[in-house]
């Protein structure tokens, strides 16, 4: 299965270890290396993603519809996740990629009005492929859903989870550990975080708390995707 990374600081952490575990050879492909992180229209040459038994897209620090800075390789990109939808080939998108997946499909993306850093409740209809409870967010955008996408979890903010297809998209980070946080902080989100008038040391105190049974719930939701989807 092919785990695609938009930027050098977002590890896909449990969600790639589960798929290890469950026997699955994992490959990476890099989009924005870390020297051009600050100026990210770069060019990269995806993998076929219709050669791969399924496809994993992570998050990213830019905006899905931001084509005027990222289209040089988000719009190829969509275009893949439309090829593999037509094949038929498992995708789970997370925050940045699910919405990607809204957007390949028919749905849309924008600016939210209730951006969300840090542990929020998630409400599922659907505990067997989406566990509710506390899941790490960071995204100031949301997405509408596709035609024909049935909607699997929600909170205040926003839509959480749809299916469509072979799809799953999911709007929260199940990948999260606290040495990706901190590589997220380390990389301008400190700044963006306190400047919301968040405590960047109660964000971190609480991540260590509440991670290592997110990541729990990380490895049922892969399993799940892989019995369901």
């Amino acid at each position: 299965m092919l785990i695609v990374h938009h930027d050098h600081a977002s590890p896909a952490g449990p969600v790639a270890d589960r798929f290890a575990a469950q026997g699955w050879a994992v490959a990476d492909h890099l989009v924005v290396p870390a020297e051009s992180f600050h100026a990210p229209g770069v060019t990269t040459a995806f993998p076929d993603f219709t050669g791969f038994g399924a496809v994993v897209v992570l998050g990213s620090p830019w905006s899905a519809y931001d084509h005027a800075l990222i289209g040089s390789w988000v719009l190829p990109e969509i275009e893949q996740l439309r090829k593999a939808d037509a094949a038929g080939v498992p995708v789970l998108g997370i925050c940045f990629g699910g919405q990607l997946l809204a957007a390949a499909h028919g749905g849309s993306v924008a600016r939210s009005a209730t951006p969300e850093i840090g542990w929020a409740e998630v409400e599922s209809d659907d505990e067997s492929l989406v566990p509710g409870g506390a899941w790490f967010q960071w995204h100031y955008d949301r997405w509408t859903l596709p035609p024909g996408a049935t909607e699997l979890a929600r909170n205040p903010a926003a839509s959480q989870a749809f299916t469509l297809r072979r799809n799953l998209a999911l709007q929260f980070h199940p990948e999260l550990t606290a040495a990706s946080l901190a590589g997220w902080l380390a990389n301008g989100g400190a700044a963006e975080a306190a400047a919301r008038g968040l405590d960047v040391a109660s964000l971190v105190a609480r991540t260590s708390a509440l991670a290592p049974g997110a990541a729990r719930r990380a490895g049922a939701l892969i399993d799940g995707f892989l019995t369901h989807i």
